[in-house]
Parts: C-alpha cells; sequence; structure tokens
C-alpha cells in the first residue's frame, strides 16, 4: 500500500509556480488529497481486517435428496465419512438425517425392523431440531474454514467491494497528475520556468520600483488632476497599486515622487538620482530576457492547449468515476451466500459469509463520490473559464491609459495566457511586467543607463583575442557606443551590431592601433574629424546590410582602405547604387569581399581592379551570367566564385595570368573540359572544384603541371583517370563523397602527396601503390567498404591523421605502431578495433597523452 509521503512528489509543486494557479487549481489539488487520504485509509483497514467469514448452511431434517440413500451405499452418501468399530457410533450421534441410512448399508431390512429405525430417526430428528436454534457442529478443521473463507472472497464478495481502495487510490493519482503535468511537461515546463523566474524579477526588483516612482512625475499636472478626483488613492505611489496610480512607467534620470495622506494628496520637489549599477544592470537584463522569451513563446498556443486537455481529461475521469461507482455502490453489502463447489473437500455446497468492511466501505464511498462530485463541477467551472474569453489574446489597454506609455504591444498565444493565469493571482504583475514590453520604456532606460553601465573596466572585460590573435570588442545591440570604448586605446578590431543610432565621435581618434572595424547593419555617423583619422588609419572594413542605401556614404572614400567585405542585398536594381561616390577613390584596396546575390560582376569594380589581389564572390543561387569585367584583374592572384550557379567555368578566368588560387564551390559545372585551358595559369597552384556535378575528369588535367592541390570532393565521381596522377607536384587531393570504387595503382607515382582524403566513397581494396607515397601526412578513408588494412602502413612513417571510421574491418594491424606520428588522438576509428591491437601499439599511440601529462605537470 502506498503511503502519503511516497505520493507527495505527484503533487510537489515549486512554491515560485502558485503565481499560477488559481483558486479552482488549488481548490482540486487539496479536494485530490483527501481523496487520496480516504483511499488510503480504506486500503489500510482492508488490509488489517479480516476479509469475510463464512459458516456453511446446514441442510433440513426432511430432504428430498435423503430418500433414495436409504438404500445407498455409505461410499455414495454426500457428506458420510467412513468410520469402522466404535468410531461408527460417534459418526451417527454427529450426521444429519440424510447419512442415516448408511448405518446398515448391505443389509436387507424387514417391514419390522425399517418401521423400528425410522422410529428411531424420527426421534433423533425431533432432537436435532430442537438443537437447531443453537447452532450445530460441522466438524470442520481451521484450515478448512480458513480455505473456505479465501474462496467466497474471490467468489462471492463483489469486485468493487475488494478493489475500492485501490481503484480511489489510482483514479486520485491520475487526477493529481493530470492537474500538474503542464508544470512537468519539458515543452512547457521550460517556458513556465523562464516565466515565473522573469515575472518575479520584475515584480520584486528593486529597480522596478524605484523607476516607477521616478517616472510618476512625468504627468504631474494630468496625475493631480486624477489622483485628486472621486477616488480615493494609496498613501504609496511608488508600489503602483492596482487601480489608483500610475504603475507602469520608465526610469529617467530625475527622480520624483508622491507622498499622499488620507485625506488630501501632498506633492514634493523631485530630486535628482542616478540609477546605481546594479539596478541599471538588471533592468537591461530583463528588457533582454522579456524580448527574447516573448519571441519564444508568442509562436505556439501549446501550453493553453495542453491545459485545456489536461481539463478535459479531468471531466472525463470525473464523469466516468461518477457513472459506475454510482452503479456498484449498492453492491457492498454485509452479507453474502457462497457456492464454492468445493463440496469434495469441505463436505457443504452453500456457505454464509458476512463482510466485516462493508459499513465502513460504504460510507467511505459515499463521501469519495461526494468528493468527485465537487470536484467534477470545479473542472466544468474551468471549462466555462477556458472558453468564455478569448484566453490566447491578451490587452495592456488598461495599463497604457494609466502610464505614460501608450507603445505596450498586446500579447497572444501562450504569452498571453500565461497572463491570464497571472490574473488570477494578482493582476499588479502582469502590470508591472507591462512596463518591460514598451520599446520607448527600454530606450529611455538605455539612454540613461548607457555610460553609466558600459564603464571602461566593463568593456575591457569585454575585449578578447581573435584567430588573427588581434584585440576585438564586439558591441551588440545597444542603444548607442558607450563612450569608453574609445578610451582603449589599444584595440585592434571594433564590431558594432544592430546599433542603430551609432555615432563616432571625435575622440575615436585616440584609438591609434584600429585598424578594423565591423559594421553590421549599424549605419554608424562619423564626425568630421573622426572620418579624417578613419581615412587616414583604417585598413579593413567589414559592412553588412540589408540595402545597398545603408552603406555610409564615407565608406567609398576612405583611400587608405586595404580590405572591403559587403554583405547584403545587391540586386540588379541596386547595382548601380553600389556607384554612388564609386570605388574609385579606394586606390589602394587590394581584397573585396561581396556576398550578396549579383547577376553580374558590377562595372564600377573594375575602377579598383587593377590593384585587387583578391576577389570574392559568394552568391545566394543567383546565377552569374556576366563576368567579363573578371578580364581586367590582371593582378588577382585568389578568386572565389561560389554558389553562383556556374555550369561551366568561366572562359574570363583564363586570362588571370596571376592567378594562384581559383575557387568555384557550390556551382552547378558537370563538366571541366575547359581545364586544359589553365595550362596557360603558370602560377594556378590550387584548384577547388568542390560541391558541383561533375562526373569525370578530363586526361587534359595532366597539363596543368603546377598544380598542388585539387579538391574534388561532393561530386559524382565514379573514377579517377590516370591523368590525376601525372601531377607530380600534387600534395593535396581530395576526393571524398563520390561514388569511387577503386583507387588505381598509379597513385603510387605522386611521391609529393601529403594528404588524401577519399571519405564516403565504394573503395573496398587499398592498393600497395598507396603506401609508397611516403610523405602522407593525413589519410582520410572513412565511409567505404574497406575489409582490410594491408600491414605495409606502417610504411607511412610521417602519418599523423588516419581516418577508418564506417568501414568493415574487424581489426587493426599491428604495424601502426611503426608510424611514428600518429597519436590516438590523430586516429579515428571505432573503440572496439582499437582493442584489436597488441597492447604495445596502443601504448605507442597514447604517448602523446602521457607526454602532456608529463608537461603539465
Amino acid at each position: 500500500m502506498f503511503t502519503l509521503a511516497e505520493v507527495a512528489s505527484l503533487n510537489d509543486i515549486q512554491p515560485t509556480y502558485r503565481i499560477l494557479k488559481p483558486w479552482w487549481d488549488v481548490f482540486m489539488d487539496y479536494l485530490a488529497v483527501v481523496m487520496l487520504m480516504v483511499a488510503i485509509f480504506a486500503g489500510t483497514m482492508q488490509l488489517t481486517k479480516d476479509q469475510v467469514v463464512c459458516l456453511p448452511i446446514l441442510q433440513s431434517a426432511v430432504n428430498s435428496e435423503a430418500q433414495p440413500g436409504i438404500s445407498g451405499n455409505a461410499d455414495d452418501t454426500p457428506g458420510f465419512e467412513a468410520t469402522t468399530g466404535q468410531d461408527k457410533g460417534t459418526a451417527m450421534r454427529t450426521v444429519s438425517f440424510e447419512n442415516a441410512p448408511a448405518i446398515t448399508p448391505e443389509i436387507p431390512l424387514s417391514r419390522a425392523t425399517y418401521s423400528q429405525l425410522q422410529s428411531t430417526v424420527s426421534n433423533q430428528e425431533l432432537k436435532n431440531e430442537k438443537q437447531d436454534s443453537l447452532g450445530r457442529k460441522t466438524n470442520l478443521d481451521y484450515q478448512q474454514y480458513v480455505f473456505i473463507n479465501q474462496m467466497c472472497y474471490h467468489l462471492a464478495l463483489p469486485w468493487y467491494s475488494k478493489y475500492f481502495p485501490y481503484l480511489a487510490l489510482i483514479h486520485t493519482i491520475i487526477l493529481m497528475v493530470s492537474s500538474n503535468f503542464w508544470f512537468k511537461y519539458p515543452k512547457t515546463c521550460s517556458k513556465i520556468e523562464h516565466f515565473v523566474s522573469i515575472l518575479g524579477k520584475c515584480f520584486e526588483s528593486p529597480w522596478t520600483t524605484k523607476a516607477l516612482s521616478e517616472t510618476a512625475c512625468e504627468d504631474s499636472e494630468e496625475n493631480k488632476q486624477r489622483l485628486t478626483g472621486t477616488q480615493s488613492l494609496p498613501k504609496h505611489v511608488s508600489t503602483s497599486s492596482d487601480e489608483g496610480s500610475p504603475s507602469a512607467s520608465t526610469p529617467m534620470i530625475t527622480k520624483s515622487g508622491f507622498k499622499f495622506s488620507a485625506e488630501k494628496p501632498v506633492i514634493e520637489v523631485p530630486s535628482m538620482t542616478i540609477l546605481d549599477k546594479k539596478d541599471g544592470e538588471q533592468a537591461k537584463a530583463l528588457f533582454e530576457k522579456v524580448r527574447k522569451f516573448r519571441a519564444h513563446v508568442e509562436d505556439s498556443d501549446l501550453i493553453y492547449k495542453l491545459y485545456v486537455v489536461q481539463t478535459v481529461i479531468k471531466t472525463v475521469k470525473f464523469i466516468f468515476i461518477l457513472c459506475y461507482t454510482a452503479n456498484f455502490v449498492n453492491e457492498i453489502s454485509f452479507e453474502h451466500n457462497c457456492k464454492p463447489k468445493v463440496e469434495h473437500l469441505i463436505g457443504y455446497k452453500e456457505f454464509e459469509c458476512t463482510h466485516n468492511m462493508a459499513y465502513m466501505l460504504k460510507k467511505l464511498l459515499i463521501s469519495y463520490i461526494s468528493l468527485i462530485c465537487v470536484y467534477g463541477f470545479v473542472c466544468l467551472y474551468t471549462l466555462f473559464w477556458l472558453f468564455r474569453i478569448p484566453l490566447k489574446e491578451y490587452s495592456f489597454e488598461k495599463v497604457r491609459e494609466e502610464s505614460s506609455f501608450s507603445d505596450i504591444p498586446d500579447v497572444k498565444n501562450d504569452f498571453a495566457f500565461l497572463l491570464h493565469m497571472v490574473d488570477q493571482y494578482d493582476q499588479l504583475y502582469s502590470k508591472r511586467f507591462g512596463v518591460f514590453l514598451s520599446e520607448v520604456s527600454e530606450n529611455k532606460l538605455r539612454e540613461i543607463s548607457l555610460n553609466h553601465e558600459w564603464t571602461f573596466e566593463k568593456l575591457r572585460q569585454h575585449v578578447s583575442r581573435n584567430a588573427q590573435d588581434k584585440q576585438e570588442l564586439h558591441l551588440f545591440m545597444l542603444s548607442g557606443v558607450p563612450d569608453a570604448v574609445f578610451d582603449l586605446t589599444d584595440l585592434d578590431v571594433l564590431r558594432l551590431e544592430l546599433i542603430p543610432e551609432a555615432k563616432i565621435p571625435a575622440k575615436i581618434s585616440q584609438m591609434t592601433n584600429l585598424q578594423e572595424l565591423h559594421l553590421c547593419h549599424c549605419p554608424a555617423k562619423v564626425e568630421q574629424t573622426a572620418f579624417s583619422f578613419l581615412r587616414d588609419n583604417l585598413r579593413c572594413l567589414h559592412v553588412k546590410f540589408t540595402d545597398v542605401a545603408e552603406i555610409p556614404t564615407w565608406v567609398y572614400l576612405l583611400k587608405n582602405l586595404r580590405e572591403l567585405y559587403l554583405i547584403g542585398n545587391l540586386n540588379s536594381e541596386n547595382n548601380k547604387m553600389i556607384g554612388l561616390e564609386s570605388l574609385r577613390e579606394l586606390r589602394h584596396l587590394k581584397i573585396l569581399h561581396v556576398k550578396s546575390n549579383l547577376t553580374k560582376v558590377p562595372s564600377n569594380i573594375t575602377d579598383v581592379a587593377p590593384h585587387l589581389t583578391k576577389l570574392v564572390i559568394h552568391n545566394d543561387g543567383t546565377k552569374l551570367v556576366v563576368l567579363n569585367c573578371l578580364k581586367k584583374m590582371m593582378n588577382v592572384a585568389e578568386l572565389e566564385l561560389q554558389n553562383c550557379e556556374l555550369e561551366r567555368i568561366p572562359h574570363a578566368i583564363f586570362s588571370l595570368t596571376n592567378l594562384q588560387d581559383l575557387d568555384l564551390k557550390s556551382n552547378s559545372i558537370r563538366t571541366i573540359e575547359e581545364v586544359i585551358s589553365f595550362q596557360h595559369l603558370k602560377r594556378l597552384t590550387c584548384l577547388k572544384l568542390w560541391h558541383n556535378k561533375i562526373v569525370n575528369i578530363p586526361p587534359s588535367i595532366s597539363h596543368v603541371k603546377n598544380l598542388e592541390s585539387l579538391y574534388l570532393s561532393n561530386n559524382k565521381l565514379e573514377s579517377l583517370p590516370t591523368a590525376v596522377f601525372s601531377l607530380q607536384k600534387l600534395r593535396c587531393l581530395d576526393v571524398s563523397y563520390n561514388s569511387i570504387a577503386e583507387i588505381p595503382v598509379e597513385i603510387g607515382l605522386l611521391q609529393n602527396l601529403q594528404h588524401l582524403h577519399i571519405t564516403g566513397n565504394k573503395v573496398d581494396i587499398l592498393p600497395k601503390q598507396l603506401f609508397k607515397c611516403v610523405k602522407l601526412r593525413t589519410l582520410s578513408l572513412g565511409q567505404n567498404c574497406i575489409t582490410s588494412i594491408p600491414d605495409k602502413i606502417g610504411q607511412l612513417v610521417q602519418l599523423t591523421h588516419l581516418e577508418l571510421k564506417g568501414n568493415c574491418l574487424d581489426r587493426l594491424p599491428a604495424m601502426l605502431g611503426q608510424c611514428r606520428l600518429l597519436r590516438k588522438s590523430g586516429l579515428v576509428v571505432e573503440d572496439h578495433l582499437f582493442d584489436t591491437l597488441p597492447s604495445e601499439v596502443k601504448d605507442v599511440l597514447n604517448q602523446d597523452t602521457s607526454i602532456t601529462f608529463a608537461n603539465g605537470i
């Protein structure tokens, strides 16, 4: 049997969730506890008390079944016990008339003898009838009574009498689980937890009270007229009462407050205050949390649906319990008749039983039904409340009327439902919470606290080292640029993201080390002195925009700029706009990176083409048609045209005699017959044709003699031609994720090969010639059909990375131990295959761990 402590966790909801539990939920929780106590009490009593007590029903002296037994045998008479000698006399005194004829089973009786015997039996029957009022002896053993009690408990007693306590317990547990399921289900529990946390901070934060009292004087005259009107007001406005005070306001630099007496309000002169650092940080964090939480919750109505479903389940459960319980309540009875069909063991056919717990169980059942009825009516009221008003919409109209913030938006879906639930607890919560939905309130707070919050020390903590080992500061979604930023004179990189009101003052001239600036959706305005500094000192500029018109005009006048990164919409209509002020003033520009949706290379790029050494164009899938401008970029050494929907290698590329690195990733190239023209590009060392639709490699690739790196991964290659292996300078070959089934034996000709990637193909056999490439450092063979690794792999003494995961290997060669530079961190293989290596080989592969540990010590 369950104890109350064991099931208490079913109803163990965090105390902070109480603000989301209206009165009906609290009431139902207590009803469930009472029902649980009734179930446990009934179950405990049923276990500790005797279940049923049964006695046999003795047959009467005159029985129609006795007549046939007069001439029968003793063995055929029911209830007769075989006796001999003196035991027969005893049996005659205790047997009923039904057994009397069995005294002389095989001796024929004369008429006189039979008459005499009948007279004797009649006298005995009269004596027995006199004894019936006092009961008759049954000669049943104690074990037989126990046996028949158990039999009749299961046969005669109605099932509801036996299982009512357990059913009540199960029903109550189901109701308790249903009541609190939305607090436990992960998809809703996480949102509820965040909401309660944010709501509590908004209500209890010291800054909230201070901010409300500071902004209470904004409409002092209007408030005075309203406050001195017909309704009486509380004494302290700073706590934002329900009706009388402006409960939704934002903090101002000047602090003002009202003190009211019970009869007449007295206005005091506001005093100047400054929000302390802790309160300002807390308020800003709350605005950010509320915004993110709203975006996260307002898009769905899962919480509302789950609450409705669990309420419907409780209502259906109540109807079900009430229906079948009402039918069985009258079956709980004190007396029961039992016919267990065990006459051959006991000697009696029918028994009369008493159920000791019947009276108490019936009372408990009636009490349980009463509780269920009350529970059900509360469920019906809950359903009425759920569908009476649109709970997926919540309006702050009243708050907007009482405060100076008219931009508090109405909310919907789960966000609205949670606020409706909070209103059932206390409407003051949602009123205060509405302040943090106002953009005006947020902007005022930011204007006041920006410089106070972002001190020099705090900004210094946000400075980090980027991948180029430069000091970088990233400011994200601020109301402006803090003044303390320009005191970081040793800063190399400044990133400003989503700061619509960014202004760069003359103080930036102090940042003598600043050479890289990022403007991400940040149309920054600069002062004249600041522009002069940026024009002379800035070397790298990243501009991310939605429309090209958002690019600040001063960008095109940075004559000493070396690198320019433009990320945004540059469609055909706006291509002309990129020419405003043009790029011709950028005389020292070397790297131009454009990530957009171009249909042609902008003609104004040709203004700086002679100076460019690297051009990168990343399209979003828009087909790049016109490429003739590329012919003018004679100094370009690196060219990337990614995701431009190219179907062939553009002919304009073959004019770039200084080209060293060509990347045509993520296009629609099917054939590369034009690769023969690369023989004129004597400096071309790296060719990247990955993520295309190339089916085969033409033999003419052998004419590109100076090629050192060839990337052909994620294509549709089925074989590697011999021509590839004639590229003697090749150091890196990547043909991963194709359909290659065989590695040609000519691979052994690549004596300078250092990196080979064949992951994700259909290779099943490794040629021995592969291991003649003794300079191999990286060998990726994962996700193939390889069944064994030759022992000659030990010849790759410079191997540092070996990938074998995803093959059909059953063991690893012990010769891996001869790869002196290979360590376990560079061996990508299943754990069970690693365990097949000899212990001495595993020790060799694990050396790096011990060495690192020793160095750490």
